[in-house]
């Protein structure tokens, strides 16, 4: 009886709807009951009916758990059981790929979602640039949301009523109001959005989502991904980018992350940056998975199960689900319906802010609502703050100016951002990066020469050249071997040799065993079904096989007879 009313109150509690709360582009905020067992495919369609969108598969929906930590909304498992938080549930629809092309999607209420996004990555300080482009930018802005300049609607130094960047000067003001004024006349508000997204596509940092993280010698960095590959932000420059075709996996441990690079001549590296904590690196991971996956791979059948760790460990395992970029574009090429209805959202006040010197402004981009993310970030880098789409990255340089709150602001100028000016340095070669920490820097050897100011590395001393030897009390040489000190070295020397073969012998043993038998254990069959073991036992084990078969197979021979 007990048992019965327990199992009645549960189903009971599974019944009961949950209030989800989706904060969308324009800020204005959609409210939907799901079940408690329904999953995030559910939601993400009642959004995107909501938003008359069909062009989905660029957008995804954020969340931030109770750590703090945030994560994209897995569509293929249940809601609750994702936020880990009592409801009423608060998400984010944000755009979650952006288009390698904005101007090849197919409708017009898509590219306006997509332009809405990369506005915020404007004004939130992630899409980086010159001056003479963010006045473009913004002028492209102006002219999208209140239309044609108008002498008797917008008096002198109208612009400087409107946010659009981090930081405003009066001289970037003029220049964005003689733009709008006098190169822009014309211009549709689809048609401006349009040269926008062209313009923002052509910026290195166009859909970055920064991951703020630390290389191994500890100064700070963003790692993003991008739809043309993974790149390395230190300070305001791009210090490092690898095409998806080139990176051949990702990998994580703990709080470290592993990009393995392939180079020229068959040669392979490894890029190794440590995340704030577990759980932010493994989002990084997965973040770094699902991008691969959605911009490399030909069509979804290609996509494979991934685990995070090597072969014989089981660690984190996930797969990308959803379709792939060049199957959207196939998709939407053969969307046919009359272009649904865009209800474009104007400008609307912001809330006054110390930082800046006009006073009140008009934003362009509706307040996100921040917690702060508690993440120490070195000198060179301003510490964030959280927002619902991404961290927004801002560079404390020269360039920065502190606020009367103690927060910073990001002046834009030719200085800040320019991609001519972006260092490559070589990557850290593999076997040398995973085993000495502090021995080499992501791209180069560390020394104090190269680093003045941080943490010097460990020196390492010279093991061809043998110390010198010390003269001994009747002037002989200190340091010669003695019978005992040989034999016990001997003796090392011996035992290491044995716990090697033995370890070899069980290593041997375990592939056999993962090869030949047929044992349905739970932990040989996760392995089995591993991409690196088939290809290690196709490539490796059965020409192995083989050619032992062969040289065996005359003795038998001779055995038998």
């Amino acid at each position: 009886m007990m048992l019965t009313r327990l199992m009645s109150g549960s189903s009971r509690s599974l019944d009961l709807p949950c209030v989800c709360t989706v904060r969308l582009l324009d800020d204005s905020e959609y409210t939907c009951n799901v079940q408690r067992d329904a999953k995030g495919q559910h939601l993400f369609d009642l959004l995107c009916h909501h938003l008359n969108l069909l062009e989905k598969d660029y957008f995804g929906i954020r969340y931030v758990d109770p750590d703090k930590q945030r994560h994209w909304l897995e569509f293929s498992k249940g809601i609750a059981k994702q936020m880990r938080s009592r409801p009423p549930f608060i998400l984010c629809f944000r755009v979650k790929f952006y288009p390698p092309d904005p101007a090849a999607l197919k409708e017009e209420i898509t590219r306006y979602l997509v332009f809405l996004q990369v506005k915020r990555d404007l004004y939130h300080g992630r899409l980086l640039c010159k001056t003479s482009d963010a006045a473009l930018l913004a002028a492209y802005i102006l002219q999208a949301e209140i239309g044609d300049y108008d002498p008797g609607k917008h008096p002198e130094g109208y612009s400087s009523k409107f946010q659009f960047l981090p930081k405003h000067s009066e001289k970037l003001e003029r220049r964005i109001a003689e733009i709008h004024r006098s190169e822009l006349s014309g211009l549709s508000p689809a048609a401006a959005e349009m040269c926008f997204l062209r313009k923002a596509q052509t910026l290195e940092t166009y859909g970055v989502d920064p991951h703020p993280c630390k290389d191994v010698s500890g100064n700070s960095a963003f790692l993003a991904f991008t739809p043309f590959g993974f790149i390395v932000l230190q300070g305001n420059k791009r210090v490092h980018f690898i095409k998806w075709s080139d990176a051949t996996k990702m990998k994580f441990e703990g709080k470290t992350f592993h990009l393995y690079v392939r180079e020229k001549e068959e040669k392979r590296l490894v890029l190794t940056y440590i995340a704030p904590t577990p759980e932010a690196c493994k989002h990084l991971w997965k973040c770094g998975v699902e991008n691969q996956s959605f911009y490399k791979l030909e069509n979804s059948n290609q996509v494979r199960t991934v685990s995070s760790s090597n072969l014989f460990f089981k660690g984190s395992r996930f797969r990308y689900s959803g379709r792939v970029a060049k199957e959207v574009m196939e998709s939407s090429a053969k969307i046919k319906r009359e272009p649904p209805e865009i209800h474009r959202a104007g400008m609307v006040p912001s809330r006054s802010c110390p930082s800046i010197s006009h006073g009140l402004r008009l934003s362009s981009v509706p307040r996100t609502r921040r917690r702060a993310v508690h993440i120490s970030i070195m000198e060179g880098l301003e510490s964030l703050r959280d927002s619902a789409h991404s961290t927004p990255m801002r560079s404390t340089d020269h360039l920065d100016i502190l606020t009367p709150h103690g927060s910073r602001e990001t002046v834009i100028s030719d200085e800040a951002y320019t991609p001519c000016c972006s260092i490559l340095p070589t990557p850290v070669r593999e076997s040398n990066l995973e085993l000495s920490i502090g021995q080499q820097v992501n791209g180069t050897t560390f020394s104090n020469k190269d680093e003045e100011g941080d943490l010097a590395a460990p020196s390492i001393p010279n093991m061809e050249t043998p110390p010198p030897a010390l003269p001994g009390p009747e002037g002989s040489v200190q340091g010669e071997p003695e019978p005992e000190q040989a034999n016990s070295f001997l003796q090392s020397v011996l035992r290491l040799l044995a716990v090697t073969l033995c370890l070899l012998l069980a290593l041997l043993l375990l592939l056999v065993v993962l090869a030949e038998s047929d044992l349905e254990l739970a932990f040989l069959r996760d392995i089995r079904l591993t991409p690196e073991f088939q290809q290690f036992h196709y490539q490796y084990f059965c020409p192995l096989r083989r050619w032992v078969s062969c040289k065996l197979h005359p003795i038998i021979r001779l055995i038998d007879s």
